[in-house]
């Protein structure tokens, strides 16, 4: 059975650009050897992560991020049952926040600043959805 799993977290205050580079060469590597795929967004302050594969799988992978002291607060925004991926393509795509992608970030959001904690899953999704679609992807 396949899902997919979305979270939210903080970026926690010592976790550097290096950090973040470190971070999707280690889950490009991991994932890919589980057959968990998915996509990492990045704002400077948040991540926002989807995590597609078998349901143990990617419940072990969203264990371990729950534990890595460079998130914070992590909450699970989204978890269901998927007939198909739409990240099969990357072990772990990656997009920033960058002035291209601002809009598609707010778009979604009620508030002024992206809080993907004040979103819902419907609205998560969207959001991933376009983004997978339009922004700049870094890692396919």
């Amino acid at each position: 059975m396949l899902v997919r799993l979305i979270y939210a977290s903080r970026v926690a205050s010592s976790v550097t650009r290096a950090d973040v580079d470190a971070i999707l060469a280690c889950s490009q590597r991991n994932n890919a050897r589980v057959g968990v795929t998915g996509a990492l967004c990045f704002t400077g302050t948040m991540f926002l992560q989807c995590l597609e594969g078998g349901r143990q799988a990617v419940n072990e992978v969203y264990h371990r991020i729950a534990g890595d002291p460079r998130h914070r607060d992590p909450a699970l925004l989204s978890f269901e049952e998927i007939v198909a991926r739409e990240f099969g393509d990357w072990a772990m795509g990656y997009v920033g926040h960058t002035p291209d992608n601002r809009a598609l970030f707010l778009k979604y959001c009620p508030h002024a600043e992206f809080d993907p904690y004040a979103m819902s899953a419907a609205s998560v999704r969207a959001l991933l959805a376009e983004l997978l679609g339009v922004a700049q992807w870094r890692g396919k």
